[in-house]
């Protein structure tokens, strides 16, 4: 996709964080914007801000709500014209500790990571492909889905998950001209942990769990502020768009982990013949 000038892009998560850099490179690109998040009064800052550049459309949905989905592709279709460019983005970041998993925070997490990039794909693409016009699809994953890191096990779980997702479609996907790209960021500065916490299960946790937690998220903020802006990040976005690549990294932040793991995978295998 050499050119997105005049075509729809669908943002999920697109009011913060990642989702808004990757809005604004795409409205500065001239392509017009629909904003999909659960925070409403972030939605209305964001469509404020980027209707000065572009047309724009703003939906309050939860990307688990199939039902709901449908009613809003079908919206952004009738007001903005087809979507062309599905950026499936929203996402939490839950560190529950294995000791303390429930079947409610999985499902929270599954649900949201990996479930809502199920949801655009099953909602949009039957759409793309029955105009025949092309378009092109990206997930966000992390670089957690690539090496196991500190993220926790359903975070990992979720991003890993996204990550083969990817790599089949785009191998699925190719022939019928619908790109696929999965961005892997670092550290990026976002409030992705504190936003995160406004729509996790409830839990019961000592006082002094609830201190050691805190604290947690604090040294977490610290590193992610330090990390790459969500500006620019979108502009990797839109490059890859363009490009029809498939993985989009921030940084090097993971080579020696992934790097690690492909050694540990190769030394595992038989010895060859």
């Amino acid at each position: 996709m050499d050119r997105v000038d005049g075509k729809v892009a669908f943002i999920t998560g697109g009011a913060r964080g990642i989702g808004l850099g990757i809005a604004r490179a795409f409205a500065r690109s001239g392509a017009k914007l629909a904003l999909a998040d659960i925070d409403q009064a972030s939605l209305d800052t964001a469509k404020a801000e980027l209707s000065k550049l572009t047309a724009v459309e703003a939906f309050k949905l939860d990307v688990r709500d199939r039902v709901a989905y449908a009613r809003v592709a079908d919206e952004t279709e009738s007001r903005l014209g087809p979507v062309s460019i599905l950026c499936n983005n929203a996402g939490v970041a839950g560190a529950q500790h294995v000791t303390r998993l429930t079947y409610e925070y999985w499902d929270w997490v599954i649900g949201i990571n990996l479930y809502g990039v199920i949801n655009g794909i099953q909602t949009f693409l039957p759409r793309m492909l029955k105009r025949g016009d092309g378009g092109h699809i990206v997930n966000t994953a992390s670089g957690a889905g690539l090496a196991a890191t500190s993220s926790g096990l359903l975070y990992t779980t979720s991003k890993y998950a996204v990550v083969g997702l990817s790599e089949s479609l785009r191998d699925s996907l190719e022939p019928l001209k619908i790109g696929v790209s999965v961005l892997c960021p670092g550290p990026v500065n976002t409030q992705i942990l504190s936003n995160s916490r406004d729509t996790q299960p409830p839990t019961q946790v000592t006082a002094e769990e609830a201190k050691v937690f805190e604290a947690t998220i604090t040294q977490a903020n610290a590193f992610l502020a330090a990390g790459v802006d969500p500006d620019e990040v979108g502009e990797m976005v839109l490059a890859a768009v363009k490009a029809n690549r498939l993985y989009i990294h921030t940084d090097r932040v993971m080579a020696g982990l992934i790097e690690s793991r492909a050694k540990m995978l190769l030394d595992a295998m038989p010895p060859a013949k």
